[in-house]
């Protein structure tokens, strides 16, 4: 039986493609440039990038900050006098708005004293309590991890050992992991030993180094899995 569900935030309760759309939006536009959706695109590229660097534990997350808006200036012949400012004006940025995906908010909310649920993000701490708290996720959940506060990123198992200690209650073999990513969410949950829902709307393959033990088309079935599992 299912008692603990671990929930990623961006692009599984939330979807980030749209906050991340908005933020680089309004930032660009404080420094007297117009975004249009390819040059978001292109941004949203690079930055994919230096996260699954970071997740491979290759660069370090300060890198990822402003590696990411050195590259993407440089490629597309902005210039900006301050990219630390300019990295923290885009962090808040994102904590000023949020789109849940499937009604998120209203699932979590229905499935409190039914399960214990955390969200375990790798997202900024800046943006994630943030937008945690708008949507109101912040306080429907049993509590938060993030990795920049923990001192380490998923998928790396050190990141879900600091999570249990923090709830010895919740046992590995009756948690589950909950997430989009296949190289942060559920390579970390096949590290760790729990289970592994992705969330894949889109239906994309997975590749078989990596064990899935469910597919989500949306995250409204997770209701009726907890009952079979």
């Amino acid at each position: 039986m299912v008692s603990t569900l671990l929930w990623d935030v961006d692009g599984t309760l939330l979807n980030f493609e749209k906050s991340e759309d908005y933020s680089l939006r309004k930032c660009l536009a404080d420094i007297g440039v117009t975004a249009d959706s390819a040059m978001v695109a292109r941004y949203s590229e690079i930055n994919t990038r230096y996260w699954k660097a970071l997740e491979r534990g290759e660069i370090s997350r300060e890198r990822v900050r402003e590696g990411r808006f050195e590259e993407f200036f440089a490629r597309e012949g902005i210039v900006c006098a301050d990219i630390p400012a300019f990295n923290i004006a885009y962090q808040t940025r994102l904590g000023e708005v949020y789109f849940p995906n499937d009604g998120a908010p209203e699932l979590v909310r229905a499935l409190r004293g039914r399960v214990r649920q955390y969200a375990v993000t790798n997202g900024s701490a800046l943006a994630q309590h943030a937008k945690l708290r708008l949507s109101g996720l912040g306080s429907l959940l049993d509590g938060v991890f993030i990795s920049e506060e923990l001192g380490t990123e998923k998928p790396d198992p050190e990141f879900f050992r600091k999570v249990f200690a923090a709830i010895p209650e919740a046992e590995p073999e009756h948690t589950v992991i909950v997430g989009d990513s296949l190289t942060s969410d559920m390579l970390g949950g096949n590290r760790a030993g729990i289970r592994c829902w992705w969330y894949n709307p889109e239906n994309k393959a997975c590749p078989p180094e990596i064990t899935v033990h469910r597919q989500l088309r949306s995250l409204n079935e997770i209701p009726a899995l907890l009952e079979q599992d």
